[in-house]
Formats: C-alpha cells, structure tokens, sequence
C-alpha cells in the first residue's frame, strides 16, 4: 500500500504535536499557546517535507506510488503547512509559566523581522503554487524560491524564543525535518540538473495533429532505459522552449534508444512546443518516472483513455513483449476534429494486437459504454477486472461512479494523475 495525502499529513501533524506537548508543563498542553506551539511544528514539519518531496529521488517514488502520487502529497504538504502557519500566526505560542530560549540569538528586530518574512514567504509560495492562471514559465520561477524561503523559516525556529531545546524528541524532530528539508530542495535547485538521470536527444521526427503534436527523439550518446507507461521531462534546448514538462513515453523502448511523446496544446508552453517542434532540434530527457505499468497477472484489463490519455497506453501497444494483449478492452474517449491519434489508425494497432477497442466521441454518459462496462464486468466478475485510467479528472470521476455501481472494488481501479501544478 501507498502513502497518500492524508497518510502524510497525519502522520508529521501528529507526530508534531505529540513532540510538542512532551516540551512543555503537563497542565498547559491543552491550552492556547500549546495549541499555537504545536501548529508552528507542524507546519515546518509540513513545510520540509514537501521540500523534501520536491526532489524527485526516486525512492520516493516507491514509497508514494510514483512520482505523480509525490507531487499531490507534496502540494497537500505546502497547503496544511500554511493552515498549520495561519494557527501558529493567530495565537501567542507561550506563557509566562514556560521556561523559554532561543537557540540561535538574534538582534530583537532581526527576529522579528525573519518571523514575518517565514509566515509571508509560505503564503505567497502555497497561493502561487495553486494560481493555474499564471504561466507555466512565470510560476516556476517563483516557485523555485520555496528552497531559500525554508532558510528563512529555519532561522525563524532557531532566533524564536521557545520551550523546545534542540536537545529534546522535539528539537531533534525539527532538526531531522530541517536537515532532509533542505537536502531535497538543494538537490533539486543546485544538482539535480547535472546529476539527475538524464541524456541529451535530438528530434527526428515531427508528426502534427490538431492542436497536437507526435515528436520523436533519437539519443546523440546513451539512451535512457525506461519500461512502458513512464514518463520523463522533456527539456528542449531552444530559447523559450527550456522549461521542463512532464509527458508519457508513448513508444516503448527499442534498440535505437528512441523515445516518443504525444504532446497537446494546454498552456503556453505546450501551445508553443506544438507549433514550433521540428527535426533537429535538440533536448535533454530527465526520466524515467512513475509506476504506470501494465499489470502481469491480470486475468481481465479494461484500459480507458480520455485525449491525451491515450499516451501510456499506446507504449503498451508498442511493447513487442508484451502479452496477453487479447484480455484487453480499450475505451478510447475522443474529441471529433482533434482526435490525436484519429480512431481509425488506433483501430489499426488495436487490431494487430488483438485489442478491442471501443472509440466514444461523447462523454461517460454514452450508453455504449456503460452497456460494454456492464456486458465486461458480468462475464469477467466485478473482482476480477483491473482497470488502468488516464485521461481528465471529471471522467475519472464518472468512471469511478459507473463501476462503483457494477460493484467493483475501488482497489481494481487505477490511475495516473495528469495535474503536476
């Protein structure tokens, strides 16, 4: 089982207020300022965790699920870290009968001044993070100063005159937190583009859709090694085009070393990537990542792709290894007009491994694909079918719902998640 959200949060939050109550006289822990000590802990806790998980080392990545599954806990992490500031802001967290220090003496102005700047630094840094009005390029770069912003909440707990020893379960929990806080968010800024797994490519071919694009890629050195269904961040090296962004591999891997990406025009970046992409053009890919691969014991698979969706499930198509491809059901959930790549050239690679394909050109409603759920489900039975989604997060819910209906368990059903912002 995977660590989610919830279970992240939980844990430092309760772990942080534990720590916390162990600082402080027994008859004070269910007061006010215990409650404002206790959400200032976890908040930073909160806070070096989610630099922690910003790192992309890929142990994390077991532990999570993938590396989409790090990057939702890891905003979950920065929006409770602020509610958790917020509380700590609100109320005074100490009292006259609490034996209280600092553990790193600053002038009194200088304290104050780097209390204000930790809670501003962390509200600006979570209201950005969740702002999808702002552009891709734009949002990065402000987004890459949650590392020096952890500094400044670190000063914060070393100058703020407090219960908490560094020589306590609580200051060795802050220091822990601190130390792997910074660790990551150092990684990420300073080394991960050097020492990350990465290899440098050049596009060898471009084929264009309707506001979408199929860029193919040949290694100029070694290759990256990846299996079917991951993904990597493609980073090209043209002006305006540097930003790094996450796509599936939609090929699988070959003697070439080549790899694919089905791109379409969401944002900015995308829209520019779409309409400028042509042979030649060098990049770098940081892969591979995630855990969207293909299950081995799966007696009966329904794979459901909306648009774009389609991507890890056409590297499983290409996988020349690959068997048991005739236990296969596709739902390819479509757009007339900007269908990339169009239904009738799926159908032929659906065909040639012996898939069925069902192509909808409508939404979840369609009776024709609750009729196939259904007609699948009884025959197969509801413990039996495994399900792999990709696509929008409003069909994911209505597929949830119909196959919550046909009683099939939760647990069959799984997903990537499309939304790393």
């Amino acid at each position: 089982m995977s660590v989610n959200a919830r279970h992240a949060v939980v844990f430092l939050v309760a772990i942080s207020f534990g720590l916390s109550a162990l600082s402080v006289p027994a008859e004070t822990r269910l007061g006010i300022a215990s409650l404002s000590l206790a959400s200032g802990v976890a908040g930073f806790s909160l806070m070096a965790g989610a630099a922690l998980l910003a790192s992309r080392w890929r142990w994390l990545e077991a532990v999570f699920g993938g590396l989409d599954r790090v990057y939702q806990v890891h905003k979950w992490l920065g929006i409770w870290a602020l509610v958790m500031a917020s509380v700590h802001l609100a109320f005074k967290a100490g009292l006259s009968s609490w034996d209280v220090a600092p553990i790193l003496s600053l002038p009194g102005d200088v304290t104050r001044l780097v209390r204000q700047l930790s809670f501003v630094a962390l509200m600006l840094i979570v209201l950005l993070a969740l702002n999808r009005k702002i552009p891709f390029s734009t949002w990065r770069w402000w987004h890459k100063l949650s590392g020096p912003f952890l500094l400044i909440v670190i000063a914060h707990w070393l100058s703020i005159k407090s219960p908490i020893l560094l020589h306590s379960p609580a200051g060795w929990w802050l220091a822990g937190m601190a130390t792997l806080g910074v660790l990551g968010a150092g990684w990420k800024l300073l080394l991960y583009p050097w020492l990350s797994s990465h290899a440098d490519y050049r596009i060898v071919g471009v084929t264009p859709g309707q506001s979408a694009v199929r860029i193919e890629l040949l290694p100029t050195g070694r290759a990256i090694a990846f299996r079917p269904g991951q993904f990597g961040f493609l980073v090209l090296q043209v002006e305006g085009l540097r930003e790094p962004h996450p796509f599936t591999l939609a090929g699988a891997p070959d003697a070439e070393g080549r790899v694919v990406f089905m791109i379409r025009a969401l944002g900015d970046h995308t829209r520019r990537l779409v309409a400028e992409a042509v042979p030649g053009m060098l990049a770098a890919v940081y892969a591979p990542f995630g855990k969207f691969e293909r299950r081995a014991n799966s007696t009966c698979e329904i794979w459901i792709a909306g648009g774009v969706g389609i991507s890890p499930f056409l590297a499983w198509l290409d996988d020349a290894q690959a068997s048991g491809l005739e236990r296969v059901n596709l739902f390819y959930f479509h757009t007339p007009g900007r269908s990339f790549p169009a239904p009738h050239e799926l159908a032929e690679l659906t065909a040639a491994r012996g898939v069925a394909l069902t192509c909808i050109d409508s939404g979840p409603d369609s009776p024709a694909f609750a009729d196939a759920l259904t007609t699948i489900v009884r025959n197969a039975g509801a413990e039996n079918v495994d399900i792999d989604f990709c696509g929008p997060a409003g069909l994911l819910h209505a597929t949830r719902a119909l196959l919550q209906a046909r009683a099939v368990p939760a647990s069959r059903i799984r997903s990537e998640l499309f939304e790393f912002r």
